[in-house]
């Protein structure tokens, strides 16, 4: 049998245990080394035996993250509609940085481009490129806000970089998440930002913003928040938005998981403003349920977004006529064909089906919280708005922690642990396409009978 054959067996036979599969690892690192580790062959083995040991040896350490129970870090499953894409896609094997290197890719992509922002209802002639994740997604768009605010002081920084350019303002929420710090300290703004205080939702202040602004002049980039890591909370995007453009500064929205929600008519309203940005991040690896890796940035300005990412050589072969380059919208320039499997999901789901996956992820979430709130030694920290759950147990960081720890190791779940607003809390996130309320029910149980 081919190794293609035995590794669609392997997959088939993981993807029908996942209803009831062991979420979390069952095998350390040190028993994943001994199931794993062989001297390197001089003459190499037979390819479907080395799938075969692959999948034997790597099983134990496999997270169910693809499951309907695993809640962690705002990890989405693949439907399997844009699963079967992604396995097209790695057959296809296609460097997708030229439209002559993959015209099949440039073109999905430009289709996907323009289902995306009509479906987000964003600015339809706004530039968007496909990258690995929200990370680079947040790069991407922050790359060009500098070149946008630099070159409104007449300051070329793709030609000249930053030595002796203008100042410019970085102001970020206190709950801003960690990958737009990382983003600005690649692009050279550092860490010594102006930090803006949250409520107690972790939702950027307007007025602590207003008075943020008041003493700093010339270039200015304020990132906000569409889905707060912990609560899900929103910025109040449309004052945040007149506020920043009063000053004439550049908006970004950090919208990892959040943004999807400006699909749902339920849900919408907690949006209100984001389409007022400058610049947008989000993740289609996460809500929209496509195979990791896959972020998604978009770019008000599409001109500043080309002339930060685009550059020219001899030996390239650019597009001459309408044609998209996709590697003129991303940082990457060799890179995997992420507009396949995107659009094979929202072809797939269309308006209605993108709308019912984020509202049930959100009602799911909603029951996980109201089932844990019957049980006194359980506070719920956050207003359940989208997709996200803040628990505590026993009003104690050593109980919550022991909890948390129990829970991973029973295996019926998994969720993360985390700090939000000094308190030791489990963070449980919905985020997965065949997440049912049969899974939440057996969930909070397995969850409630891990508290000490």
């Amino acid at each position: 049998m081919s190794p293609l054959q035995r590794a669609a067996e392997h997959a088939a036979r993981f993807l029908d245990s996942l209803p009831d599969r062991h979420v979390g690892p069952r095998a350390d690192h040190d028993a994943l080394r001994a199931a794993l580790a062989v001297p390197l062959s001089d003459d190499g083995e037979d390819a479907a035996a080395v799938v075969d040991a692959l999948a034997a040896g790597a099983d134990p350490g496999i997270i169910a993250s693809a499951g309907p129970r695993y809640f962690g870090f705002v990890i989405g499953g693949s439907l399997p509609v844009a699963l079967a894409a992604d396995w097209l896609t790695s057959a296809w094997d296609q460097n997708t940085g030229l439209f002559a290197t993959s015209p099949a890719n440039s073109v999905c992509e430009e289709i996907a481009r323009e289902w995306l922002l009509d479906l987000l209802d964003l600015p339809r002639d706004a530039g968007l490129g496909f990258v690995t994740g929200c990370q680079m997604a947040n790069f991407t768009a922050l790359a060009a806000a500098r070149n946008g605010v630099l070159r409104k002081r007449g300051w070329n920084v793709e030609t000249h970089g930053l030595y002796g350019a203008p100042r410019v303002h970085i102001v970020v929420g206190a709950e801003a998440h960690v990958t737009v710090h990382t983003s600005l300290r690649m692009l050279g703004f550092g860490t010594q930002l102006v930090v803006v205080p949250a409520d107690g939702q972790g939702r950027m202040r307007a007025d602590a913003l207003r008075d943020a602004l008041a003493p700093l002049h010339g270039p200015l980039i304020v990132c906000a928040q569409a889905g707060n890591v912990n609560s899900g909370a929103v910025d109040p995007l449309r004052d945040v938005a007149a506020i920043v453009h009063e000053r004439g500064g550049w908006l970004h929205i950090d919208g990892a998981f959040g943004l999807w929600a400006r699909a749902s008519r339920a849900k919408r309203a907690l949006l209100d403003g984001a389409e007022l940005a400058d610049s947008w991040a989000t993740d289609a690896h996460k809500w929209l349920n496509v195979p990791y890796d896959n972020g998604i940035v978009v770019v008000r300005d599409a001109a500043a977004h080309r002339a930060s990412m685009a550059v020219t050589a001899e030996y390239l072969e650019h597009s001459a006529g309408k044609e998209r380059d996709p590697f003129e919208w991303a940082p990457e320039f060799s890179r995997r064909g992420r507009g396949f499997t995107v659009y094979a999901a929202l072809r797939h789901l269309g308006r209605r089906g993108v709308e019912a996956l984020v509202d049930r992820c959100c009602a799911r979430a909603a029951q996980m919280a109201a089932l844990l709130r019957r049980d006194p030694r359980v506070e719920i920290l956050n207003d359940v708005v989208l997709n996200q759950v803040v628990a505590r147990f026993g009003n104690s960081d050593d109980v919550t922690r022991a909890t948390v720890a129990a829970a991973q190791r029973e295996g019926t779940c998994w969720m993360a642990g985390t700090t939000w607003r000094g308190v030791a809390a489990m963070r449980i996130s919905v985020s997965n396409w065949s997440t049912g309320e049969e899974d939440i029910a057996r969930s909070a149980d397995a969850i409630l009978r891990s508290v000490p």
